[in-house]
């Protein structure tokens, strides 16, 4: 067998015709277009290049049979804030050959190990672990824009090389035309007409006013992730030039406290239902099918990509509110009819609450793997977030107690 490093434009062919010939006849496969695979792996136009470095590699057998294909790829900002230093694979693909899927693995880490690494964590994304994260090991379904596809047995190879899952990943399904519980509609109506705040859509004329109002809430909302690390804007304004072509303005919303950005909801289009048509070629005959098909209205679902409120306003009904706002555009593009809500991690089970809460249906399970190359090095999952909602409402009732005693002294 031999391992040979994308270099150009025909080993990058190559690399897309791999995961054409494993998933062959498979219709819940949904080729994603190879131009955001490409840029994956462009220094130009990842902006992850910037503090971080990445490769791929195809693999084929004696006679030249495409066999398999990897990429491998550091982050530098989240890579040292590990017990070990840990990099990440990513764009596995293999045909049924347990000794092909190891070189593979066994490549990438090399790699890894070479620049310092003593973990690798996969099949991970060079990017925001929004798109491409995790192995699909329940629900072997058409999945969502973003969300990996993957064959079964892809998990025994995982499981035989010595990856052990850091964190599950769970998608809830939906069905927009099924009534939301009574009470949930109440604390959103409530919620969604107090007086200091307010709520909106996103307007791409305005980009820049949502890129730092975004920022102000990353930092709050993810700091008690495990490793959270502050956003960088070159990341951010990478992630808006994905936004302005597969994002629908009303579908991305702020919420706003006395005009502070506290919380933040993405949803997007699922465009794996025109792509699936597309054969993820980008030429001017498919970019008229994708205009035709879209025109058509073919899309019916939708995926929730993210969804972060403020530590100081989590477990208030924010989230409901901006549900109650969203509601209103789903009624005028009735055609919508399905949300997907993906991925919540096992680590953050107050989300999953959530989701349960709204009539979620827990339809998708994706493991993020992680292999430790030292094996006598203790393994430790991803930790559950620390802080409870519980304590944070305790936290705000107190505040607003003081406030109220406080202004009483004063009159």
């Amino acid at each position: 067998m031999q391992v040979r490093e994308v270099k150009d434009k025909q080993t990058r062919k190559l690399f897309h015709q791999v995961a054409h010939e494993v998933y062959r006849g498979d219709e819940n496969w949904a080729p994603p277009l190879e131009v955001m695979i490409d840029n994956t792996f462009d220094p130009e136009k990842n902006a992850f290049y910037k503090n971080g470095d990445g490769t791929r590699w195809i693999l084929t057998d004696d006679d030249g049979r495409l066999l398999g294909r990897v990429g491998a790829f550091i982050n530098g900002n989240k890579a040292y804030t590990f017990q070990q230093p840990t990099g990440g694979m990513g764009y596995f693909e293999c045909v049924e050959e347990q000794e092909a899927a190891f070189l593979l693995f066994e490549t990438a880490k090399n790699w890894l190990k070479e620049r310092g690494m003593e973990a690798m964590d996969g099949p991970v994304n060079f990017g925001e672990n929004l798109m491409n994260w995790g192995l699909l090991v329940d629900g072997f379904q058409p999945q969502a824009f973003g969300m990996p596809y993957h064959k079964p047995y892809y998990r025994d190879f995982f499981e035989a090389y010595g990856f052990k899952v850091y964190f599950e990943q769970y998608s809830y399904h939906l069905n927009h035309k099924d009534p939301f519980p009574e009470r949930f509609w109440k604390i959103a109506g409530w919620v969604a007409q107090k007086p200091n705040f307010h709520f909106e859509h996103v307007r791409f004329s305005n980009i820049e006013k949502y890129i730092q109002d975004f920022v102000k809430i990353y930092d709050q909302a993810w700091a008690r992730h495990d490793n959270h690390q502050s956003v960088d804007l070159d990341d951010i304004r990478g992630m808006v030039r994905l936004a302005r072509f597969i994002a629908d303005e009303e579908f991305l919303w702020f919420a706003y406290h006395n005009d502070e950005p506290v919380a933040f909801f993405g949803m997007i289009p699922d465009w794996n239902q025109i792509l699936v048509k597309l054969d993820g070629k980008v030429n001017l005959k498919n970019v008229l099918k994708f205009w035709y098909y879209k025109k058509k209205k073919t899309i019916t679902r939708t995926r929730i990509l993210i969804m972060g409120v403020v530590p100081k306003f989590q477990g208030s009904g924010l989230e409901s509110a901006i549900f109650w706002h969203l509601d209103k555009v789903m009624k005028r593009k009735h055609w919508y009819n399905e949300i997907e809500m993906s991925w919540v991690g096992d680590f953050n089970p107050k989300m999953v609450a959530m989701y349960k809460s709204v009539g979620g249906v827990h339809a998708k399970t994706h493991y993020t793997m992680r292999y430790l190359f030292d094996p006598n090095q203790p393994f430790e999952r991803a930790p559950k977030l620390m802080k409870d909602v519980r304590l944070l409402r305790e936290e705000r009732k107190n505040k607003e107690k003081s406030d109220t005693a406080e202004t009483e002294k004063e009159d």
